[in-house]
């Protein structure tokens, strides 16, 4: 059995590894700063951040890096309710210092201000890469959360896709920044956006709210659902510690 200590470093390493890729792609490439393209290029990179860090730590946390995954996998009863909350912080404390990371990187670009970048974070309205407004930003947001935690939950419940797992969930969530980008710069994950909003500040904190309402509620509809579907199917204590119900 792995040790929580162990469990939340490694849900750590593997947030920050998810955020400093994905947001980097776009923070540190000039190309879709300054002309406004790049979204396959950024989803592939959040996409392929995910395939990497979950093979590499799937065995030992199980590869949630999202508080949104996190919940949904609580609510249909394949992970254990105690371990909640201190993934939930170790997902967002990665987060932060790989966007702190991504700050100091981007510090030595001649002319860079953070005040005056977007800097990846998530927004909608004025603050939307398309202009789209709250409602479509709500929808999107729960919409692409509750396909993406129902994803990690039917892959995890079968055990012979197991082993593609990581590849599986790598490609939604690939094709879930594909589709969110042009709304909400894509989020699906309250520890990414919270990250970006810190050190945007303003608009970005004023918005965060919903970054974590509709991913949330998105994760807490696939548990619900994964849970009727699969009747009480849910795992045992002693599995659910070992980590056996999580995405890798």
């Amino acid at each position: 059995m792995v040790t929580l200590g162990k469990r939340l470093w490694v849900e750590g390493a593997g947030t920050a590894w998810l955020v400093f890729v994905g947001c980097g792609s776009t923070v540190l490439d000039t190309t879709v700063i300054l002309q406004g393209y790049g979204g396959l290029e950024v989803s592939l990179a959040f996409g392929l951040a995910f395939v990497t860090a979950g093979y590499a730590f799937g065995s030992i946390s199980g590869a949630h890096f999202n508080p949104a995954v996190t919940v949904g996998f609580t609510v249909a009863q394949r992970f254990p309710v105690r371990d909640l909350l201190p993934y939930i912080a170790a997902q967002i404390s990665g987060a932060i210092v790989a966007a702190a990371l991504l700050v100091y990187v981007a510090s030595g670009r001649p002319g860079f201000e953070l005040g005056a970048s977007e800097f990846a974070a998530n927004g909608f309205g004025a603050h939307s890469p398309a202009d789209y407004q709250m409602h479509s930003a709500l929808l999107i947001e729960f919409v692409l959360s509750f396909a993406f935690v129902m994803v990690c939950l039917l892959i995890a419940a079968r055990k012979s896709l197991v082993p593609l797992g990581p590849l599986i969930v790598g490609a939604c969530l690939t094709l879930v920044y594909l589709v969110s980008m042009p709304v909400t710069n894509g989020s699906v994950n309250p520890a990414r956006s919270t990250a970006q909003a810190l050190f945007v500040g303003n608009w970005a904190l004023d918005q965060l709210w919903l970054f974590w309402a509709a991913p949330l509620a998105g994760g807490v509809a696939a548990g619900v659902l994964f849970s009727f579907l699969n009747g009480d199917a849910g795992l045992p204590e002693d599995a659910l510690a070992d980590g056996q119900g999580d995405v890798a």
